[in-house]
């Protein structure tokens, strides 16, 4: 029977290194959760955290990464059931929204699914200042933007 399992920074850290199919750097994370199929090694892992400073006690978290085993069956709905139980863990914590990020090509049927609302798209481009040097982006070009309202953030606008 597949369900959602506990998963540690680091087990997640590793499966998002072999899995993800653009993204496989993860730098930092809050949450992590997995589905496994009994007592299978986990076949599909998802994280969450709060990347931007300017999100400190915003109550806002982004869910960074999910990531599925390749060749696992499409028909479990793996990716809808990670960022639901994402969403639902940070409900639990007192967040009110969760955000993702998609590349544009790709259609976001596991976000709508989960109850994830479309943004439009970000400006894409470099988070390096002159004040604060970074290095280069992965990924750079626009981004679809997503957003689930959680607990008393369903009244926002």
């Amino acid at each position: 029977m597949i369900a959602v399992v506990p998963c540690t920074w680091k087990a997640a850290q590793k499966m998002v290194a072999e899995w993800h199919r653009h993204l496989p750097a993860l730098t930092g994370a809050r949450m992590a959760c997995a589905l496994a199929d009994g007592d299978e090694p986990p076949f599909a892992v998802g994280t969450a955290g709060t990347p931007s400073r300017a999100w400190n006690e915003q109550r806002k978290i982004v869910i960074s990464r999910i990531a599925v085993r390749p060749g696992t069956d499409p028909t479990v709905n793996g990716c809808s059931r990670l960022y639901g139980a994402l969403c639902r863990a940070a409900e639990a914590l007192g967040y009110r929204q969760a955000w993702t990020y998609t590349l544009p090509e790709e259609p976001g049927t596991s976000l709508r699914a989960a109850g994830f609302e479309e943004m439009g798209l970000t400006a894409g481009g470099e988070w390096d200042r002159p004040s604060r040097a970074r290095g280069k982006a992965a990924r750079s070009e626009p981004k679809r933007r997503w957003r689930r309202l959680l607990g008393r953030g369903r009244s926002a606008p």
